[in-house]
């Protein structure tokens, strides 16, 4: 399996200066988190990390700093970020067959997590990850009147990773250039290229860090992960 981290994450609403997955979290960048989890991962034969031209020694940097042997190639990725993973894509190794994209700045997903949806996913030509909804849900018109309120059991908080079939998933991002078709996220593309896509459980610790409440939130899921550890092997 090869696997395409995304990691052009600007700063703007983190109030940081450039990239905010060089921004530390329990003492390790952002992104040196998320790649070690599919450094450690057995089911991932590749890693290539997309970045923007400028952060692209960083990034290689920080893979030579940490040792990750499973990434093969940071390449340079587009102005959005459909281009990005596309790019991503295409410099795997033509011998992968089955590609899982993640968002760089969700570096909180366990071991144990990511395996379970590697191996529930096995079935699937596309499957992303998503939670269920607590909140009631409103869709509104431009000026904040209420149009509609879809039933919360129908609805999912759609996450990362999503895993693809590659023929398919490269199917989908060449149809979508062809036609002008930008998607929100992978699954996107192939649901408007008409193929089905399943969602899998995914955990509400799988945040994406994108402002300062968000770090905040993962420092302190960390700390409680070191604690629990802690206390589990003094028993």
């Amino acid at each position: 399996m090869g696997v395409v981290i995304p990691a052009a994450g600007q700063g703007k609403r983190m109030g940081a200066a450039g990239n905010k997955l060089f921004l530390a979290l329990a003492g390790r960048p952002i992104l040196a988190h998320t790649l070690a989890l599919f450094e450690d991962s057995p089911q991932v034969e590749e890693i290539v990390v997309v970045g923007s031209e400028g952060d692209l020694p960083s990034i290689r940097a920080l893979i030579q700093e940490y040792r990750f042997k499973k990434v093969s190639q940071v390449t340079l990725g587009g102005k959005e970020r459909q281009e990005s993973v596309y790019a991503g894509v295409r410099a795997l190794n033509p011998a992968i067959q089955r590609v899982a994209v993640h968002d760089g700045a969700r570096p909180l997903l366990t071991l144990e997590e990511l395996n379970r949806f590697f191996t529930e996913s096995e079935d699937y030509r596309a499957a992303i990850m998503g939670i269920h909804l607590k909140d009631t849900i409103k869709r509104v018109d431009e000026n904040g009147q209420v149009l509609a309120t879809p039933p919360r059991e129908s609805l999912r908080a759609v996450q990362t990773p999503q895993i693809f079939d590659r023929k398919l998933l490269e199917t989908a991002h060449r149809l979508c250039i062809a036609e002008g078709f930008l998607g929100t996220d992978d699954a996107s593309l192939v649901e408007w290229l008409g193929e089905p896509v399943y969602v899998l459980d995914g955990t509400l610790e799988n945040i994406k860090i994108t402002t300062p409440e968000d770090l905040w939130l993962a420092e302190s899921i960390l700390a409680k992960r070191t604690e629990k550890g802690r206390n589990m092997k003094t028993k």
